[in-house]
């Protein structure tokens, strides 16, 4: 256990946890939504620190992200827990572990500086805090990136991006990098599906741009859910507004967890998304899940030319010199070395 950041004592030993906008109220004895953040006593401990259920070598195009340092590979962490109830998640086993196993905790015990020497000595030149929501194990994530940076390596998050503003000041300064997902553009959707709302979202999303963290977005498409043109269009807009350099992925679901009755996203569904994005003035649009159908490509914003050339989670062509088109000269808007 370690004792939690960003909370704040209240009466009868409740303590409020301001580390995500749940703001959980949470009695003595008890843990917040997450469930992997307790109240003992009137302190609140992070039961997770450490504590790491998946460890992988990944490449940075699974996160997604493509526009940061490609064919490069990130040192994937995560433990259990999540502060969101997805009906859709794929990580379901390792995201809701605490909720399905009355409160048990589960992993394996390692140190942040024993984290960051395997990322650098397995050649990653980045830690990505992933599988579920980071911001769960802000404490470890923190620790692990301080000392990345110190052995000059980057740090990544694949966020909900549901974080409170004060995390996110606190976590910009050692963040490269974030995908935050845009689940939907209403609140009802976040409430019904993912038990959350949809604003601190986009605050996110405009918050970590504004302090420099290179932010890439993604949606999941749903059939019947979010995948409406006038729905796509507003995601697409919001995103211009803070800034039409930001990718957008556009992804392909495919039933799980608790959504199986829903059909998985038609490919004319996620070119219809793509085509969207462009038309609203995003100038990097990309298509996942489905491989080799031509929107997994980076096209220089200038002149059109193809920059980077994809199939799934590799890269076959890279034409990119220093971040400039090699034809027009542009720079590329992204993380490139």
């Amino acid at each position: 256990m370690k004792e939690a950041m960003f909370y704040d004592s209240s009466k009868n030993n409740e303590v409020i946890c301001q580390l995500c906008n749940h703001h959980c109220h949470i009695k003595d004895g008890k843990r917040g939504l997450c469930g992997v953040r307790e109240n003992r006593d009137g302190k609140l401990y992070s039961l997770v620190y450490g504590k790491l259920i998946a460890e992988n070598i990944d490449p940075i195009e699974k996160k997604p992200l493509f526009n940061f340092l490609p064919a490069s590979t990130a040192y994937s962490i995560s433990t259990v827990g999540c502060n969101f109830r997805c009906l859709h998640c794929q990580n379901y086993d390792i995201s809701q572990y605490p909720h399905a196993h009355n409160g048990e905790i589960t992993g394996r015990e390692r140190t942040a500086e024993a984290v960051v020497e395997d990322a650098a000595r397995t050649g990653c030149a980045s830690v990505c805090y992933t599988y579920v929501e980071p911001t769960i194990f802000y404490e470890f994530a923190h620790d692990c990136s301080v000392i990345a940076h110190e052995r000059g390596l980057k740090n990544v998050f694949v966020s909900n991006g549901y974080m409170t503003p004060e995390v996110t000041r606190h976590l910009a300064p050692v963040l490269d990098g974030i995908n935050i997902d845009i689940k939907a553009f209403t609140d009802d959707f976040y409430k019904k599906v993912c038990k959350a709302h949809l604003q601190p979202v986009l605050d996110n999303v405009s918050l970590m741009h504004e302090l420099g963290v290179w932010v890439e977005v993604t949606t999941l498409i749903i059939p019947g859910l979010n995948d409406s043109p006038e729905e796509l269009r507003q995601i697409a807009r919001f995103v211009k507004s803070v800034s039409p350099d930001i990718p957008w992925h556009v992804t392909a679901f495919y039933p799980t967890y608790k959504m199986t009755d829903r059909q998985p996203t038609p490919v004319e569904t996620l070119r219809e998304a793509r085509k969207i994005g462009l038309d609203e003035g995003l100038n990097y649009v990309y298509e996942g899940n489905i491989p080799g159908e031509g929107g997994e490509n980076t096209y220089c914003p200038g002149c059109g030319e193809e920059l980077i050339s994809r199939y799934g989670f590799s890269i076959r062509k890279n034409t990119l010199s220093d971040g400039r088109c090699a034809k027009c000269g542009q720079r590329a808007a992204g993380v490139w070395s």
